[in-house]
C-alpha cells in the first residue's frame, strides 16, 4: 500500500481508504448490513495496509461510527480515522437539507451544534480524540453560520486535543479559499471519478498548489466501474442508484455504455492482472491532483479487492489510453 500525507500535516495515510457510508446501512442501499462482517470488514482493511477510515454521524444515524468504533478496539493506534459535523437531525437548528431514511437533515456549523456532534463522534468511536475532522457540506441560507466562525470552533477542538486535523466536503473554490484563510485545512473531500471529472477544471489543480490531499468519493460510482451491475440489476424504490441527478450513468440506455467501455479493457486487466475494480481505482490514484481514493465497500471481499490497488502502477501509455475511451464515451444521456 501506497501512503501520502495528508496536507501539511505530520499524518501519512493510505492513498485507498475505507468509506464507511455503506457500513451505516439504510434503504438508501437496497439491503441493510450486517454489523459483524462489517467489523471483519474494517479490520480486515487495517490488515491490508489501509489506515484511513471515513465515516460520518449522519451514515446510518451514528451506526457507521458506532461500527468502526467497534472495530478499532485494540486497534485504534493503526487508524487514521476521519469523521465530520454539520448534518443535524436532533431539532430544527440549522437549513433544512433533505430528507434522508424518513427523517429530515439540517445543515448546521454552528459552533453549539458542533460541539454536541464532537462529543457524540468521540463517544460513539470509543476514543478520545478524532485524526480528521470534516465540515460534511458547507453552512447556507437561512440559518448560514460565516465560515470564520466554524473554523474558530474547530481550532479551539484542536487545541483542546478532540481532533487534530481540519478537512472540509463538497465546498466550492471560494469557499475552500475562505476556509483556508481562517485557518488550517489538510484535505478536502468531494465526488471525482472516471465518470465524473469536474473537478479537474478548478478543484483538483487548486488542491494540488495549495499542498491540500483529496479525499475523493464515489469512485467507483457505488459499483458500477467495477463491472459487476448488469442490464439485470433490479433497484429497489429510494435506493440511491435510483437517483437520476446524482447517477443519470445507472440509466439503462447509459449503463450499457459503461459495460461497453469495461469490458473493452480486459486486455488491460490481463496486463496488469487485476481487476476491474483495481484497474479504476489505479487509474483514478494517479490523476493530477488526487491523493487519496475512499471506496466504499460492504464485505471483506470487496475490501480485499480494494487493496491491491493500493500498491498498482500503470503505465503513462495505459493512463492516457484509458482517458481516451473516456474521453469518447462522452457525457450521459439523462
Amino acid at each position: 500500500m501506497k501512503f501520502k500525507p495528508l496536507g501539511q500535516s505530520n499524518l501519512s495515510a493510505s492513498v485507498i481508504g475505507l468509506g464507511a457510508w455503506v457500513l451505516g446501512g439504510g434503504q438508501i442501499w437496497g439491503q441493510d448490513t450486517d454489523d459483524k462482517e462489517s467489523v471483519y470488514t474494517i479490520q480486515a482493511a487495517l490488515d491490508g495496509g489501509i489506515n484511513l477510515i471515513d465515516t460520518a454521524p449522519a451514515y446510518g444515524w451514528g451506526r457507521s461510527e458506532l461500527v468502526v468504533g467497534q472495530a478499532l478496539q485494540g486497534r485504534r493506534e493503526k487508524a487514521l480515522v476521519a469523521t465530520k459535523c454539520g448534518l443535524w437531525w436532533d431539532d430544527a437548528r440549522g437549513s433544512f437539507f433533505t430528507e434522508f431514511d424518513g427523517k429530515p437533515l439540517y445543515r448546521s456549523l454552528r459552533p453549539d451544534t458542533i460541539q454536541i456532534e464532537v462529543d457524540n463522534s468521540l463517544r460513539r468511536l470509543r476514543t478520545d480524540y478524532i485524526d480528521l475532522y470534516q465540515t460534511h457540506w458547507p453552512s447556507v441560507p437561512p440559518d448560514h453560520t460565516p465560515i470564520a466562525d466554524t473554523m474558530a470552533c474547530l481550532m479551539k477542538l484542536r487545541t483542546e486535543g478532540k481532533i487534530r486535523e481540519i478537512g472540509v466536503c463538497n465546498v466550492s473554490a471560494d469557499e475552500l479559499r475562505e476556509n483556508l484563510g481562517c485557518g488550517p485545512v489538510v484535505s478536502n473531500q468531494f465526488r471525482y471519478s472516471m465518470l465524473f471529472r469536474e473537478p479537474e477544471l478548478e478543484t483538483l489543480p487548486m488542491c494540488s498548489q495549495r499542498q491540500i490531499s483529496t479525499l475523493t468519493y464515489m469512485s467507483l460510482e457505488q459499483g458500477l466501474l467495477t463491472g459487476k451491475v448488469g442490464m439485470d440489476r433490479v433497484f429497489s424504490q429510494g435506493e440511491f442508484r435510483t437517483n437520476e441527478a446524482w447517477n443519470p450513468w445507472y440509466l439503462p440506455a447509459n449503463r450499457q455504455r459503461v459495460l461497453n467501455l469495461l469490458a473493452g479493457w480486459q486486455e488491460l486487466t490481463r496486463k496488469y492482472n487485476c481487476t476491474l475494480t483495481q484497474l479504476v481505482l489505479a487509474w483514478t490514484v494517479a490523476q493530477p491532483g488526487v491523493t487519496h481514493v475512499l471506496c466504499g465497500t460492504r464485505n471483506v471481499q470487496q475490501m480485499q479487492d480494494n487493496v491491491r490497488s493500493g500498491d498498482l502502477t500503470l503505465t503513462a501509455e495505459d493512463l492516457a489510453r484509458v482517458r481516451a475511451d473516456l474521453v469518447a464515451l462522452g457525457e450521459p444521456v439523462r
